[in-house]
């Protein structure tokens, strides 16, 4: 077996081995010999013809030899006549070229030598507008900044940062030809007054192209101003043979046979070509017509509910070999599941100022009389000037200059014949005057008024004053750079279009899905879904045309700032001036605090102590931060230090700040507590119906958290008061007298006790003697005994124990009473004898 296999120069991407180890059964079917189903799981390929009324299908394969003659000799009679209704236009267009000067011109008249120099007045508008702009919408990084469709959401997010990335590598690094195409489209802009940019789907190429196409390769009909509502727009394209045979292999044009190409060219072309110095003497390209036209076509027809024809005609893309009429392509110019089947634009129309009709007004239109007369007026002075100082004259037939067809060099005496008198009296010189003051004072007037109308000027900053405010030197740039302003912004707006066009190609062609993560990179590629979350926008900004523009705004909102710093964010408008500076690593210069990273309260202390910003974060343990950070407010020692640094004040009132945003989400964290769901996001805006019941419930939600913060302060309050000295001398007497009560209680309980155990006694003693006595004097003794328990209940329970006491004594007494009394009325018994 042979082993000498190379290996790849590039590692697989990861997930490749994991999609190759799936044990999916592959099902082949082979329905005709043109067509194969693949199906691999839920996938299935096919590869063949398939359906054959698809909807991007070439409608010319299916119609008739001779209606698509008659329809390509229509379209051509309509297109010579568009071109025909533009002629002064062309004229125009033509006569504007010559005034770029970019031809050195050998004049023969008057004379020979004659001054050729043109005035420089468009040609200096046109490569100052092509820098500015070029440096505005094309920066470094990529012309594409995103928007976020709806709410901001943490995906979408991250979803615009990849289409951002996406895009930008798109344009700077696979479209190689985006910016030079750019740049011609921004060269021809400024001197025509309009140019296009094209943005479609090559299929050799396999990816999305946006070319530059000059204004006069556009044909639009007469009375058109919009290209969207537009019935009729032909592109006139210029192909090789070998590309449109690549085309039609690939099956974009229909295979037929071509002819030799037709040879003409256009008046602008050899304007253009003189101008540039070329000629089309190898050119065998084939000049082929791309009409976006309305058409009833036959076969196709536009139907209703009821499956009739309406009669109304729908967007077709027609393309035809000039001279030959032969028909390449037909195909739909909308989108199939559009049920309205508005037409598709492929074309975005710059204007450089608009005019009454479809084309734009540009430099050769509005400053074309200027520079034509300071071409003239330049000439004039420059010829003046060579005649003053090489003057010519008469001389008589008889006088003889050895070589007087040269002029006399310097330092150069000649040997002269003369026939008769002296030499002046052969000579008479012409009255050649200087340069004439008053032609060059007009020169520059018409330069001037050229200059300013072009908006190329030169503002004088001598004239203004060094101390002028901010505001009066924005005024006068707002004066000068309107013009330009207004231009830049129609830029904007196109390119802003052109942008979508291409949004909507790449977002048609990128993967659902990620079927894997490539290693060593920022992260997946932006799938297709991400596209729809986002708007595409240029970086350009369209209220400022320049960067001083800009500068002196920021200025401007400096110098306000300086006046009332407290509702500025003065940390932002620095940030913002140095990236509009052009400044590198804006972000560390002046971090903001949206830039800060959640970190421990340890560190957020460092933070604040080395003067930086500082942010508190919603899942954050927001009672530990307040507590660290309270430490370093109290802490005497820390506060020693600090109280030596300058910038105190400052570092005390960041962190008082910082220790109040934390409290704020702690009273958040415990109302969403209370209410049992979390809160909307702090920046999401709300209904008026959800603000309103959603305050309610706040509210409600608010008591309840108060009601428990002042349960818990108070007995925070009375756990602080305990610890009191003063509170806890007081409570030890108070534990002091407790006790000596209680001894006090205890003795008299022993003392009841005694008492009660001596009573007992003599109660037995007497016990014997109340018994006999008990019959006659019971209803005396129950009668004191009920009058006794009266007395007890009426004097309470307090003096219950020495209530006892005395009813014991008086019923002790009573009966001692009692049987003393009976013992004296008992009468005394002498013994019988």
């Amino acid at each position: 077996m042979a082993t000498n296999i190379d290996k790849a120069l590039y590692q697989q991407p990861a997930g490749i081995d994991a999609l190759a180890q799936d044990e999916e059964a592959i099902e082949i079917e082979i329905v005709d010999p043109e067509e194969v189903n693949i199906a691999i799981g839920d996938m299935e390929i096919s590869i063949g013809e398939g359906d054959d009324d698809t909807f991007s299908d070439n409608l010319a394969d299916e119609v008739s030899e001779s209606a698509l003659q008659s329809m390509a000799s229509e379209l051509c009679s309509d297109i010579d006549n568009d071109k025909n209704s533009r002629k002064d236009w062309e004229k125009a267009y033509t006569e504007g070229l010559k005034l770029l000067g970019l031809q050195m011109e050998e004049r023969t008249e008057p004379w020979n030598g004659a001054s050729g120099v043109f005035h420089p007045m468009i040609t200096e508008a046109v490569v100052r507008f092509q820098a500015e702009t070029i440096t505005e919408t094309f920066p470094a990084g990529g012309p594409v900044r995103t928007k976020i469709i709806g709410k901001e959401t943490p995906e979408k997010k991250e979803a615009a940062a990849r289409v951002q990335d996406d895009m930008n590598y798109q344009l700077t690094e696979k479209m190689v030809e985006f910016r030079p195409e750019h740049e011609r489209m921004l060269w021809s802009l400024p001197a025509t007054g309009s140019a296009f940019k094209k943005v479609y789907y090559d299929p050799n190429l396999g990816r999305q192209v946006s070319i530059f196409i000059p204004a006069e390769d556009i044909v639009l009909p007469y009375g058109t101003t919009e290209m969207d509502t537009c019935y009729r727009i032909t592109h006139v394209m210029r192909k090789t043979k070998n590309e449109i045979l690549k085309l039609q292999q690939a099956g974009f044009y229909r295979d037929i046979d071509l002819s030799e190409p037709d040879k003409s060219i256009s008046d602008i072309q050899k304007a253009k070509d003189k101008e540039t110095g070329f000629s089309d003497l190898n050119d065998e390209r084939y000049t082929l017509y791309e009409c976006h036209v309305d058409l009833d076509l036959k076969g196709f027809e536009d139907e209703d509910e009821d499956d009739e024809p309406t009669g109304i005609m729908l967007p077709y893309v027609v393309t035809l070999i000039k001279g030959t009429n032969d028909v390449l392509a037909i195909r739909r110019n909308w989108n199939e599941d559009d049920p309205l089947k508005l037409k598709r634009q492929h074309f975005v129309h710059y204007q450089y100022i608009p005019g009454f009709g479809a084309y734009g007004f540009g430099l050769f239109h509005l400053i074309g009389g200027f520079a034509k007369s300071a071409t003239s007026l330049m000439r004039q002075l420059i010829d003046a000037g060579t005649l003053a100082n090489l003057p010519g004259g008469l001389k008589t037939r008889g006088l003889r200059i050895k070589g007087d067809d040269t002029p006399i060099a310097p330092g150069e005496f000649r040997d002269v014949d003369v026939g008769s008198g002296t030499i002046r009296d052969n000579i008479l010189p012409l009255p050649y005057k200087e340069p004439s003051q008053t032609l060059y004072t007009l020169l520059q007037n018409i330069v001037e008024e050229g200059r300013r109308f072009a908006a190329t000027a030169d503002m004088k900053v001598s004239d203004m004053s060094g101390n002028a405010p901010v505001g009066t030197t924005l005024a006068l740039l707002e004066r000068q750079l309107k013009v330009m302003t207004a231009v830049q912004a129609r830029v904007h707006f196109a390119l802003k279009q052109e942008l979508g066009l291409l949004k909507n190609i790449i977002r048609d062609y990128s993967d659902t899905d990620y079927l894997y993560e490539p290693e060593g990179t920022k992260g997946p590629r932006a799938k297709q879904s991400d596209y729809n979350h986002v708007d595409v926008i240029p970086v350009s900004d369209p209220n400022a045309a320049t960067m001083s523009q800009r500068v002196v705004q920021y200025q401007a909102v400096i110098q306000m700032a300086q006046m009332a710093p407290d509702i500025y964010d003065l940390p932002q408008l620095h940030r913002s001036m140095l990236e509009v500076l052009g400044i590198k690593n804006a972000a560390k210069l002046v971090p903001l605090e949206e830039d800060q990273k959640p970190t421990d309260p340890v560190s957020e202390n460092q933070n604040v102590l080395k003067g930086k910003p500082l942010k508190a974060f919603m899942y954050q343990d927001h009672q530990s931060h307040i507590q660290v950070h309270m430490m370093l407010l109290q802490d005497p020692i820390i506060q020693q230090f600090i109280g030596q640094n300058p910038r105190a004040p400052a570092i005390q009132a960041a962190l008082t700040a910082h220790v109040a945003e934390h409290v704020g989400y702690m009273m958040r964290q415990k109302i969403e507590q209370q209410l049992g769901m979390p809160l909307p996001p702090e920046d999401e805006k709300l209904p008026p119906n959800v603000e309103i019941a959603l305050s309610g419930m706040m509210a409600q939600a608010a008591q309840q958290v108060l009601m428990q913060d002042q349960a818990k302060a108070a007995q925070m309050q009375a756990q602080q008061q305990a610890q009191d000295p003063v509170v806890q001398m007081q409570l030890q007497e108070l534990q002091i007298k407790q006790g000596e009560l209680e001894l006090k209680k205890q003795k008299l309980m022993m003392d009841a006790a005694a008492a009660s155990d001596k009573q007992e006694l003599e109660e037995q003693k007497v016990s014997g003697q109340l018994q006999l006595e008990s019959m006659r004097v019971g209803a005396q003794i129950k009668e004191s005994q009920a009058k006794q328990q009266f007395e007890q209940e009426r004097a309470g329970v307090q003096l219950g124990a020495e209530i006892a006491k005395n009813q014991k004594q008086m019923d002790l007494q009573a009966r001692t009473t009692a049987l003393q009394q009976s013992s004296r009325n008992q009468p005394k018994t002498e013994p019988k004898s």
